[in-house]
Parts: C-alpha cells; structure tokens; sequence
C-alpha cells in the first residue's frame, strides 16, 4: 500500500479529532503531502472517523486526480492541495469544526494576541476568509488568500484551517487555536475586550517557539549556554 504510513496518521489523527472534541461526526478533514513522492494522502469524505482505516484514505496527485484508493476523497481536498501549492514549507492540513472557532468564525471575526499561543500561527492574528459554499473552489481561494501565510484561518461560519510541517503540528495548532478562540469568547461574554499582547510580546513568544520542545537535550543547552 503507497503511502501507509501517511495514511495511517491520517486515520489515526481523525479519531484525536473526535476525542478532542475538534470535529463531530464526519466534519472536518485532514491530510498529509509526502513531497517527495509527489503524493497526498487525505481522508475520505462522509466516513465515520472510528470506521476509518489506512486502506480507507485516497491518495491524490497534486492535480487532485486519485492514485490510490477506492474512497471518494473529502469535498475539501481542493482546498487542501491549493495550500499545499502555496505554502511549500507546510505538509500537513487539518479542517476542523470545533465549537469556539466555529462560533468566532460566524462572527466572522479574527483570533486577536488574546493569548501568546496565537504566535503558534506565525502572525499576531488569524484571519478569517469570507464565507463561500464547501466543498467549491471558491472556498479554496478564499482560504488561502485570505491565510496569506499564515499557518491557520477561520473559515466564515465554517471552521478552522490549520497547516503543519507534520500532522501532529497541525494538530497542536488546531487545539491551541480552539483554546484560544474560546477564552477570547469568554472576555467578551463577560462584556468586556481583552487586553491584547502587544507585537513585541508576540515577537518574543515566537521566538521562543523556535527553541520549544525536545528540539535539542538539556545536556546539549546547558553545554552550549556554558561555551558561551
């Protein structure tokens, strides 16, 4: 089977959506670009997430033509592989539904620095696109026009569009960007705007990002700060 392991995380990935609590039912996709094979394996459209097995995800050519499979691909694979087109750096897309996004996305309102996680996108807000009908090219465009490098986009009364260099990192940001939508709900359902992160502070947080993580071991750190 080309492209198990891709596959694999794809239908794996779709049952985090669930348990999550970032998608419910059969909304929401996700995929992964091996761009070295030229290949994208994206996950089925109108399938359980619990029913999904490797074997179910249909590989696509980047022109969207199928590879591999017997499923019929997620009606938002254009969207998918038009940002694949722009962003050669990300390989990774997940399309949620989750509820505080989806809210803030119908008020078709932006994700302000309400909290230093939104650097985790890599600008000081996340946009939101103009609503266009699923499924449609116009969606697509309006995506990934409207994300303008941004690694996430509110989709109008919609959902949420998060890229990746790797699922797991589109995961994470799709979460983090439901936490955040959702404490920003709350400031203002408390009657009040929230207090915004200034740029500098949101530039020190993505800088720090640089260095979060497992990316290098303590050992190694403390050697080099040492060296210095």
């Amino acid at each position: 089977m080309i492209l198990e392991r891709e596959r694999t995380l794809v239908a794996d990935y779709g049952r985090r959506l669930i348990a999550a609590g970032l998608t419910s039912g059969t909304g929401g996709n996700l995929s992964v670009y091996d761009r070295q094979a030229g290949l994208v394996a994206v996950s089925p459209s109108g399938m359980e997430y619990d029913a999904i097995r490797p074997e179910d995800v249909t590989v696509l050519n980047p022109d969207g033509t199928v590879a591999d499979g017997q499923r019929k691909p997620s009606s938002e694979a254009p969207m998918h592989l038009l940002f694949y087109q722009a962003r050669p750096d990300r390989s990774a897309v997940a399309h949620t539904h989750s509820p505080a996004v989806t809210a803030l996305a119908c008020l078709r309102l932006p994700l302000p620095a309400v909290s230093f996680l939104v650097a985790l996108s890599g600008r000081d807000e996340i946009p939101c696109a103009p609503y266009r009908d699923f499924g449609g090219p116009e969606l697509a465009q309006a995506a990934v026009e409207a994300a303008d490098g941004c690694d996430a986009v509110l989709l109008a009364n919609h959902g949420l569009v998060a890229l990746g260099k790797d699922l797991p990192a589109a995961f994470q940001l799709a979460q983090e960007i439901e936490f955040c939508a959702d404490i920003y709900l709350r400031c203002l359902a408390a009657g009040r705007e929230p207090v915004l992160l200034t740029a500098d502070e949101m530039a020190r947080a993505r800088k720090r990002f640089g260095t979060y993580g497992q990316g290098e071991t303590y050992a190694d750190h403390t050697k080099r700060d040492t060296a210095l």
